[in-house]
């Protein structure tokens, strides 16, 4: 089992085109962690703005009717992807991680199976 620092230092080597990956309480919209970022991704901010979006999702499935859970939210730029995954493991209710991809050298598909992979480890 590999702790918060140990898990986004794995997301950051061993996720290509990694940008900048946290963890994210969002029923507070806390970073509990953070790595990568730098001036043009403050990880801290996008900690804030990406709980609204999990949140403004929820709610909207509640909306709906639908009975499921959210596995991951793919936000699209130009020039990047944003990867948010609720957590699911024991102990990690209320969380997520949040990854930022470099659009030009990252592997979606691999990514979203290094993150579910480093989920699957994490220890909070």
């Amino acid at each position: 089992m590999a702790d918060t620092e140990t898990a986004l230092k794995d997301a950051m080597t061993s996720i290509e085109g990694a940008i900048g990956v946290a963890l994210v309480d969002y029923t507070s919209g806390m970073a509990l962690g953070t790595l990568g970022g730098g001036k043009d991704l403050d990880l801290t901010v996008a900690a804030a703005g990406n709980t609204d979006v999990v949140r403004a999702k929820a709610r909207t499935m509640e909306m709906l009717g639908l009975k499921d859970e959210i596995e991951d939210i793919l936000i699209t730029l130009g020039g990047q992807y944003h990867l948010i995954r609720l957590l699911r493991g024991r102990g990690t209710s209320g969380l997520f991680l949040y990854l930022a991809l470099d659009r030009g050298r990252a592997n979606l598909a691999m990514a979203r199976h290094q993150l579910k992979a480093i989920e699957n480890g994490l220890e909070v």
